[in-house]
């Protein structure tokens, strides 16, 4: 741990590997261009756009929603995204639920930067990306930068070729973030989170995505020195005490550091361990809950994998136990299973606060202070915008696609601009509204004559639309129906005890 500022230096491309293990460097290699030139015409992209690898979809690792289901979700998604401000003020929790539930993948990009502030960001630092995108970088980050753009997610057919076009947009982006927080620069781990971001949103947005992760999400995580990550990987190690007492005994017996197993985990949030399924449901709820999703899922993969007697058996010493943390079997991670799990797990953003003054103060004591202090960490969607309340322009919703009709000639203005005065003329020579004679008269009222014409009512009063009835007229109806007169078939709404509204109740699938 004394050493862990080396994997900060400019020129040292042995950055977070060298904390964790060679697990990022034998998976990274696969990317190289002789082992994937013709690598898309031989094979075929899954839904998420894997080529292969060990996280392309597989039906054991994923649950698929059935698109009668999906199309639901959606069309609940687009009301929330049109009303975003209402529904985290007042609606949060059914937000919150929707999320659990998984975003729809149509409208997952689009929620992710509602969800984490970026879509307001952007708009109130309109032109910032592009001027950050056209300067020229500081070169010490670019080498760097450019020697780690083939090892995310090689298998994926946004990065599977060297200068494509999802290399070019992963460049700029990390490139943008250097000269945005110049004081933190670039780190390795940062390069997998703004992949996952690209491959759902374009460039812009993709950046400012990135800036609300690693500023309100994980603050101090990408910092010289890591001392954020060592002090979350404290935090784990104590909440594991109470989740899983065996599996803390048994980090404890033989001296495990979370440092050397969590490293990964939490800095990439998961995106490099665990199933695509699984990555984008976890994502789905940890912009909207905040840091302490992260925390849950490194709890159940380690109570999972070490908190049975039976498990322990099998790693007797500190090696073995390694090893069965870098090969997580994959029953845990199912995408129905590990969300379950998460959702079961007794952790809440205030616990995460109080063991995180514990191990801050502990920190001070041991280490003195902090070499670099991050901003205060934000749990969740619903504290970021509270922090930074959004203008109304702020969440309007841009189009993507914006079609160019052809401008009429004046010939054809004119020709419309008649149409509408004529018609206009022809509203106004229309008759006036004869008034109809009352179908049930009373005893007193005289016949009406079918040679007489009705007389217009006297200029000061209003002609009603139609004849109101007084009390004696109703009570007279319920006593004596008119004879005479075919009955009045019943209509479909005035059978109808429900409204129309009632029918379109908010239910979860």
């Amino acid at each position: 741990m004394a050493k862990i500022e080396n994997g900060r230096r400019p020129v040292d491309t042995e950055s977070i590997r060298t904390l964790s293990s060679s697990h990022i460097d034998d998976e990274s290699s696969l990317g190289s261009d002789s082992e994937i030139n013709g690598f898309t015409s031989e094979r075929q992209t899954d839904k998420y756009g894997f080529i292969g690898g060990a996280q392309k979809y597989s039906e054991d690792s994923a649950q698929d929603v059935p698109p009668a289901v999906l199309r639901q979700r959606e069309v609940k998604w687009l009301d929330m995204l049109s009303h975003w401000d209402k529904w985290m003020i007042k609606r949060f929790n059914k937000v919150r639920l929707r999320c659990q539930k998984g975003i729809p993948p149509a409208l997952r990009g689009r929620a992710w930067l509602y969800l984490s502030g970026g879509k307001v960001k952007k708009e109130q630092n309109q032109g910032k990306f592009q001027e950050l995108d056209s300067q020229p970088g500081d070169p010490k980050w670019l080498d760097v930068i450019e020697k780690d753009l083939h090892r995310q997610f090689p298998f994926h057919e946004m990065f599977v070729s060297r200068g494509g076009h999802g290399q070019q947009d992963l460049f700029r982006v990390l490139k943008a973030y250097t000269l945005y927080r110049p004081e933190e620069g670039y780190c390795q781990a940062q390069a997998p989170i703004a992949a996952v971001l690209l491959m759902h949103m374009p460039a812009e947005d993709a950046f400012w995505g990135l800036v609300q992760i690693c500023e309100k999400y994980l603050p101090g995580y990408y910092s010289p020195g890591l001392e954020a990550i060592q002090l979350d990987g404290e935090i784990l190690f104590a909440l594991l005490r109470r989740v899983s007492p065996l599996a803390f005994r048994h980090l404890e017996k033989h001296k495990i550091d979370p440092i050397l197993y969590m490293t990964e985990w939490f800095m990439c949030a998961f995106s490099r361990t665990l199933p695509w399924a699984s990555v984008l449901r976890v994502w789905d709820m940890f912009l909207c809950d905040g840091v302490k999703i992260i925390f849950r899922v490194g709890l159940v993969l380690l109570k999972c994998m070490l908190g049975t007697r039976e498990k322990l058996k099998a790693c007797q010493g500190q090696y073995e136990t390694m090893e069965l943390l870098r090969a997580i079997e994959p029953r845990y991670m199912q995408e129905g299973f590990l969300v379950r799990e998460i959702l079961e797990v007794p952790v809440t953003a205030r616990d995460v606060e109080r063991e995180h003054h514990i191990q801050l103060k502990r920190w001070k004591k041991n280490r003195g202070e902090l070499n670099f202090k991050p901003p205060p960490r934000m749990h969740g969607a619903r504290i970021i915008m509270l922090a930074e309340p959004p203008r109304r322009q702020d969440l309007q919703q841009n189009p993507t696609i914006v079609l160019e009709v052809p401008q009429s000639t004046p010939q054809l203005k004119k020709g419309k601009e008649e149409k509408k005065s004529k018609k206009k003329k022809s509203i106004k020579k229309s008759q006036p509204i004869q008034e109809i004679p009352n179908p049930y008269p009373l005893p007193s009222d005289p016949p009406p004559s079918s040679s007489e014409q009705p007389t217009p009512p006297p200029i000061n009063s209003v002609m009603p639309d139609t004849v109101p009835q007084t009390e004696t007229d109703s009570a007279e109806q319920q006593k004596s129906p008119p004879t005479g007169l075919p009955p009045a078939k019943e209509s479909a709404l005035q059978r109808s005890t429900q409204s129309l509204d009632s029918t379109e109740q908010d239910t979860y699938l």
